[in-house]
């Protein structure tokens, strides 16, 4: 045993005791935090600042230049890197700890790690109020860091140097289990960082932490396999969790065992190549005929990996067969007790192996050719949908946006990434996209984040080097977050930035249309004489403003112009932008229309006709909404 104390400041201690913890599944071990991020103020600069300063040579440093996208890179690395290793991000108090909410809220909607190391106020308050502290007149122990305790799966404030040791272990506790992991935030007032502790040398001693892997209760099992057995019209939904395991080999072994077919959630899409026999598409408001009509007719719904959005049970309306039934598969109850489900709570890897096995005992078994002929049929029908959406005949014509997904499928090899969190882009690349490796498709959509892909793409790029990373965006989130192209450029990661000119919130757009809110504030033009934003299109130029970031950029016009850049971009060892103007707001990207419902509720009472006509349709979907009981 290690005997004997260290003094140490509390940040200097904390990044000591972080450089040596380690994750360990399926016998590979990694460091689970092998970089901080860090904008720094007078709430860290001398603590974890100073820290870093002196264990740099254990714990490298990366620059970012926003508090938001700093988290969203982590998380872009923490996904790329099997959840088994993570980055911190530090900042100081006030505006730089509250601008981490957002990227907070999406690591932990997703279940993914990522440590937040906020600045607090002086926990001995020797000046009150400091610089930045919000006071709140009715409890003296509130500061804004408090906004992070509901978007964080862990959060505790060091008031002391001594509570570190505890708190710490707790942290990474929660970032290593896969049924709890998320955003952990360890709030650190600034004097404390700086404060001098002699701290037991047992505390620096290297951990591994062991990733379980929990193999399902007996009872449960067997509930499942006389679940699937009786099925005659079974569908698998595979979600986060088959990717988040390494589940992919284990769920194709299923589907090639039983003829079961395999629709995918946003999170869950990869989890089988686009041309396995058994993948049927994405599933939900965004997905396929292919699926979506197999889960109108579903008997037993498999859900492997994932809690059931709205988009994925289009609002509760999807899942329409009266007698149809659950069997959940998932590292947590909580998501595997959902619509009433037999639960099979285990890792999901193991359960899906031991439901193979179980399965294949006696006789095995097998869904009726029957079946397997009907979604075989609809899925080869469903592909020429595909490639009409992508064909582009004229190669001197502006793109579609649907064209331009085409364009950069038909590029792309099996190590190409692909990035994207929100917008129409989303929906089009969830009904369209071939995936072709586990970890291709990289759509964030538990949050949806506007501003999210280029920070994660830089984090991917951490997690992936030399393979090719593509960031998509549209317009819209370009403006929301477009900082972090400096720290690629700093870095010189050659991340290929995607940017679709629609001017303005093209999905956003459609939607409000159809709620009878006629498109209000989705479109970038100017102001119009009658006071409504329904000018000509704001003379902005994305294509430039990317450049002035230190961006390579092309400039994309036609069918033809765009496929030169996107494989000049693909080659291109720096940084590289294409871009290319698509439709306008006012239309629509051109792939098949969506497939199901999503419920976005419209006012009872209006006096504009398109609000009255959008509610008889809503009320007329809300009818079939049902729960699963």
């Amino acid at each position: 045993m290690t005997t004997g104390t260290r003094r140490l400041t509390t940040a200097q201690a904390l990044v000591a005791f972080l450089a040596r913890q380690y994750t360990e599944r399926d016998g590979r071990r990694q460091r689970l935090i092998p970089a901080v991020w860090g904008i720094f103020g007078h709430g860290n600069v001398a603590g974890i600042g100073q820290a870093l300063v002196e264990s740099a040579a254990e714990m490298p440093y990366l620059q970012g230049r926003n508090e938001q996208a700093m988290v969203h890179a982590a998380v872009g690395y923490a996904r790329q890197s099997g959840r088994l290793s993570a980055h911190a991000v530090t900042t100081s108090i006030g505006p730089g700890a509250t601008n981490l909410v957002t990227g907070a809220a999406l690591a932990t909607v997703n279940h993914l790690p990522v440590l937040l190391l906020p600045g607090d106020t002086f926990a001995a308050r020797p000046a009150d109020p400091v610089l930045q502290q919000i006071e709140v007149p009715g409890a003296g122990d509130v500061t804004v860091n408090d906004c992070l305790r509901p978007v964080s799966r862990y959060f505790d404030r060091i008031t002391r140097p001594e509570a570190l040791v505890p708190a710490a272990l707790q942290a990474v506790r929660t970032l290593t289990d896969p049924a709890l992991t998320g955003a952990v935030t360890l709030a650190l007032p600034q004097d404390v960082q700086a404060q001098a502790y002699d701290w037991p040398e047992e505390f620096f001693a290297e951990r591994v932490w062991h990733v379980r892997r929990p193999a399902p209760d007996p009872g449960e099992l067997d509930r499942a396999v006389r679940a699937v057995r009786a099925a005659e019209r079974p569908l698998i939904v595979a979600g986060g969790g088959v990717r988040h395991s390494g589940a992919g080999a284990a769920l194709a072994a299923l589907a090639d065992a039983t003829g079961i077919p395999v629709a995918t959630t946003q999170a869950g899409k990869g989890a089988l190549r686009h041309d396995h026999p058994a993948e049927v598409g994405g599933i939900g408001h965004t997905g396929t005929a292919t699926a979506d009509a197999l889960a109108r007719t579903a008997d037993l719904v498999i859900g492997v990996g994932t809690r059931y959005s709205d988009f994925t049970t289009a609002s509760g309306t999807l899942f329409a067969r009266p007698d149809v039934r659950f069997l959940n598969l998932g590292i947590t109850g909580f998501d595997a007790h959902k619509l009433g489900a037999l639960p099979l709570v285990a890792d999901a890897r193991t359960a899906l192996e031991a439901l193979t096995a179980a399965l294949a005992e006696t006789t095995g078994h097998r869904v009726a050719p029957a079946y397997v002929r009907e979604y075989t049929a609809a899925k080869e029908a469903w592909e020429r949908r595909v490639t009409a959406a992508f064909a582009a005949p004229d190669p001197a014509a502006r793109p579609t946006q649907a064209q331009v997904v085409g364009a950069l499928d038909a590029l792309v090899t099996d190590d190409d990434i692909l990035i994207n969190a929100a917008g129409s882009l989303p929906g089009d690349l969830h009904r369209l996209w071939r995936a072709r490796s586990p970890d291709q498709y990289h759509v964030e959509y538990g949050y949806s984040c506007m501003g999210y892909e280029i920070p994660a793409a830089i984090g991917v790029q951490l997690a992936a080097p030399g393979r090719p990373v593509w960031a998509l965006v549209g317009d819209g989130t370009y403006l929301m977050n477009p900082t972090e192209i400096v720290t690629a450029v700093q870095r010189e990661l050659p991340v290929k930035l995607v940017v679709l000119q629609n001017h303005g919130y093209a999905s956003i757009g459609g939607l409000s249309a159809q709620v009878g809110a006629e498109r209000l504030g989705t479109a970038h033009r100017m102001r119009a004489p009658d006071g409504t934003f329904t000018g000509e299109p704001l003379p902005v130029d994305l294509a430039a403003n990317a450049a002035s970031l230190g961006m390579r950029v092309l400039r994309a016009e036609t069918m033809r112009d765009l496929r030169e850049a996107l494989a000049e971009a693909r080659s291109s060892d720096r940084p590289t932008c294409v871009y290319v103007e698509t439709e306008t707001a006012d239309t629509l990207s051109g792939p098949p229309p969506s497939q199901a419902w999503w419920d976005v509720p419209v006012a009872e009472t209006a006096t504009r006709p398109s609000a009255l006509k959008a509610r008889e349709e809503y009320d007329r979907h809300v009818a079939d909404r049902r729960h699963h009981l």
